[in-house]
């Protein structure tokens, strides 16, 4: 069988045009094709940040990295060894693109400009000779004696070796084109999503961000904690988001309806709650002109009327019950969840090919030689701050690198 390339990869995001770069880098010589269905590249690169594109994570320490994601915690960590952040800064370092630091940990271009991002990798594809070919839809790819078929809407292409990097997908029949391989994938549901909360009156304080909240699903362990932001649907704002993350599975069981638990307070317990109460004792100031924990007024009021204490009480007439019941909403106020809303601009998947398929080594399937992952088509996704790309970036490269190890490069 005549091989008309030596790699094909399937997407023209993140994750497949770094493949590419690192393909094309440690392998010179070879033929390399990119295949985009969509009429833009890097779409998701672009939009992220808001357009600025938070390009990674200043963790670098492979066990703190991995932590922040749900799912493939385990196999990242062994691939964080390989390439973590401090490597995806050094190598952009070395294509003149400066990071900003951002007090959350998160990286930036310095110019504050995805295009920034896109230039750059678009430039190393175009001085490596590897063609990105838009609208150019896979429909299925076949194994053969000699390496692999793939069936296009542009007809029929071969190549050695594939890399599938097409990202998440919102439905199992975005895994279509595997159909005719034997491949273990987890059905995937939505990640990062917000809380609606259609019945709360929490609502009405829409715009306010409280900046250090933590938020738990009733009923279970874990927790999040960070800024959260009410809106005019319910919660938002990274606590809330990570909290979505982690209880993605969860909450798609409870078809995203369940109890919120929130602690205003950053994390107090009741005894250090109690303790700020207590300077106040004998205070002829009204509670609701003295909110505590560096929570905004308005919330401060609200809260304290859910407490059934009234505005103008003032904080010597404050009777151990209502006390009490101020303590309880503070450390473990009650919202119920009655759906969500998803990102779609920044759609995250959790599910995707199982990662028990895949050698963390290589990124290659442990039973098709020569098919390749990376990024959000397998089973791993990670919080806001910049952790998805990081996964993208670490398993392209890992799988750029790997390619075509043990095959002949075709001559041009």
């Amino acid at each position: 069988m005549k091989n008309e390339w030596d790699v094909i990869i399937i997407g023209g995001g993140a994750a497949g045009c770094f493949a590419a770069i690192q393909a094309g880098t440690h392998f010179p010589g070879a033929r390399i094709l990119i295949l985009e269905k969509g009429i833009k590249p890097l779409a998701k690169v672009r939009i992220s940040g808001g357009g600025r594109c938070n390009v990674t994570n200043e963790l670098s320490d492979p066990s703190e990295l991995s932590r922040n994601y749900p799912r493939g915690e385990r196999f990242l960590k062994k691939a964080f060894y390989e390439f973590s952040s401090k490597d995806m800064v050094s190598w952009l370092l070395s294509k003149n693109i400066r990071l900003r630091t951002y007090p959350d940990g998160c990286l930036f271009p310095e110019s504050n400009d995805s295009q920034t991002i896109i230039d750059c990798f678009l430039n190393e594809l175009n001085r490596l000779h590897i063609p990105l070919q838009l609208e150019s839809r896979v429909d299925r790819i076949l194994q053969q004696e000699e390496g692999w078929k793939l069936d296009t809407n542009k007809g029929e292409l071969f190549c050695k070796s594939v890399i599938l990097t097409t990202g998440g997908q919102p439905k199992i029949s975005g895994f279509q084109l595997l159909e005719g391989l034997d491949l273990a994938i987890i059905p995937p549901l939505p990640s990062l999503f917000t809380f609606n909360m259609p019945e709360e009156p929490v609502k009405e304080l829409m715009g306010i961000v409280v900046e250090n909240a933590i938020v738990k699903v009733a009923g279970e362990k874990w927790v999040s904690a960070g800024p959260l932001l009410i809106t005019h649907w319910g919660m938002s704002g990274p606590a809330v988001l990570k909290c979505s993350a982690f209880g993605a599975r969860i909450l798609a069981d409870k078809e995203y309806r369940s109890e919120i638990s929130v602690n205003w307070t950053g994390g107090e317990k009741p005894e250090k709650i109690r303790a700020a109460f207590a300077s106040f004792a004998g205070s002829s100031k009204k509670m609701s002109n003295t909110p505590l924990f560096a929570i905004k007024t308005r919330l401060w009021t609200y809260l304290l009327g859910k407490a059934g204490i009234p505005e103008d009480k003032i904080w010597s007439e404050a009777g151990p019950k209502q006390l009490n019941r101020l303590t309880e909403v503070l450390f473990s106020d009650s919202y119920r969840m009655q759906g969500k809303t998803t990102f779609k601009e920044e759609f995250v998947t959790a599910g995707g090919i199982d990662l028990n398929e895949i050698d963390v080594r290589t990124m290659q399937s442990k039973k098709y030689p020569g098919l390749f992952f990376a990024g959000e088509v397998m089973d791993i996704d990670g919080i806001t701050g910049g952790y998805n790309f990081q996964a993208a970036w670490t398993t392209a490269f890992i799988a750029g690198k790997s390619v075509l190890l043990n095959k002949v490069i075709s001559d041009k």
